[in-house]
């Protein structure tokens, strides 16, 4: 105890170790707070997207980069025909429906997609729809009509017939003001979009909802598959702190104690430890880790159990060996010989906690290490299919050329995460080597 309290007070004479364990302290807080806050299966779900995303823009910028420009750049907004005066005329077999959806648009730049989604409920025959657009300058536009099934939805920016119509994308058409050199305006005000449906039998049911796209979304922005960043982002804290935590433990403890039978039981043991070893060394970890996810499975735990595997037979065991051989001839291990203590004892309680406080240093910075073996093994398109992880998000990007079309946060995000776990844990871990390492430390 007292040893413990002399090296928090060395600690402290280093500022870069008071920072590092900082940021290990929120990356731990916060990968605690995300898996309580997003289960795993939620998280998974969330990722897999699906209907979840679908009113979610694509490749959509951080919100905070509307902060940087003067324009205001457009959010994602819906309108549901739940608050809208629905007008309903009923006649023999059905009946006929008017809504309108109005939207008060005061964004500078044009939304990125409009899309008109509908769920219609019938039994046997569908409700036919006509939509009519009304500009806040008194424009009418008829955006055509046609018969929808349960789930549906009708890609008004996708129309190809208001494309050729107005010279340029419909989300851009709908909402212009003017035309000049310097650029297309956008008209500010009251929009409406008429709704005008006929339903063909009486009990049948019919409930709209209409999504224009923004060019922001959250904290993170989203990436081509609707998908908001700020999932992976989050996820990817308790992900990447647990692979690398999982295998610095269990190859520096493994190897410690394997270093420490070769050397205490000596023979044929430590002969066979050490030819492993050998072998083990100049075998390359990343080739094989490609190999079994190309051939076998990209499954995390399956590539953490690789890891391990290949890393308790590293060259870890000759540093340990080197430091554990003067040990083994210690007048306190004679002692504990004569008094009939056990081989596992003396290995365990007498040569193993000598040589600990050397090691932690190392230990620590070992983490990061794997922390971004995992995150290279994802870029290379071996990373888990399902976790979303901070590899994965730049594996896409990667993919989907994020950098040349300009989409930067795709990128920065999760680089500078994996920058800012490096840096903690390498600040903490040479901060300790100086403290526990006599002839490191400042004088």
């Amino acid at each position: 105890m007292n040893r413990f309290r002399t090296w928090l007070r060395l600690l402290k004479n280093y500022p870069s170790a008071a920072a590092g364990l900082a940021i290990i302290i929120l990356l731990a807080v916060l990968a605690v707070c995300v898996v309580l806050a997003i289960p795993y299966r939620q998280a998974v779900e969330l990722w897999r997207g699906g209907e979840h995303w679908r009113e979610f823009p694509v490749n959509a910028r951080p919100l905070a980069a509307d902060w940087l420009r003067r324009e205001k750049m457009s959010r994602t907004i819906i309108v549901c025909s739940r608050e809208a005066a629905v007008e309903e005329e009923p006649f023999p077999g059905g009946r006929y429906l008017r809504f309108p959806l109005l939207l008060d648009y005061r964004y500078d730049q044009f939304p990125s997609e409009i899309t008109f989604f509908s769920n219609a409920v019938y039994r046997a025959s569908g409700p036919f729809v006509r939509l009519t657009w009304h500009t806040p300058d008194g424009r009418e536009i008829s955006l055509g009509g046609q018969r929808l099934a349960r789930r549906d939805r009708v890609l008004i920016s996708g129309d190809l017939g208001l494309e050729r119509r107005f010279g340029m994308p419909p989300e851009t058409g709908l909402f212009i003001k003017e035309q000049t050199d310097a650029g297309n305006t956008v008209l500010k005000g009251i929009y409406k979009l008429e709704v005008e449906a006929i339903l063909f039998e009486e009990d049948a049911e019919l409930e709209a909802r209409l999504v224009f796209y923004g060019n922001v979304h959250g904290l993170a922005g989203t990436d081509h598959q609707r998908r908001d960043l700020m999932v992976a982002l989050l996820w990817g804290v308790p992900v990447a702190l647990s692979f690398g935590l999982l295998a610095a433990l269990g190859t520096t403890f493994t190897t410690l104690i394997i270093a420490a039978c070769g050397v205490w039981f000596n023979g044929w043991i430590d002969a066979v430890i050490q030819r492993i070893t050998e072998v083990n060394m100049i075998l390359p970890l990343l080739p094989i880790l490609v190999m079994i996810g190309t051939l076998y499975s990209t499954s995390i735990w399956v590539m953490l159990a690789v890891v391990i595997l290949m890393g308790i037979f590293s060259a870890g065991i000759k540093m340990y060996r080197a430091m554990l051989l003067p040990l083994r001839e210690a007048p306190y291990i004679e002692a504990a010989r004569a008094y009939g203590t056990g081989s596992s004892r003396i290995i365990l309680h007498y040569m193993i906690p000598r040589i600990l406080p050397v090691l932690i240093p190392g230990f620590v910075t070992l983490i990061p290490t794997f922390v971004f073996l995992e995150a290279s093994l994802a870029i290379l398109g071996l990373g888990d299919p399902v976790l979303p992880t901070w590899g994965k998000i730049l594996n896409d990007a990667q993919s989907q050329s994020a950098l040349y079309n300009g989409h930067y946060y795709w990128v920065l995000a999760p680089a500078a995460f994996l920058m800012i776990t490096g840096m903690g844990f390498a600040m903490l871990g040479f901060a300790m080597d100086r403290v526990f390492n006599p002839r490191l430390r400042k004088i």
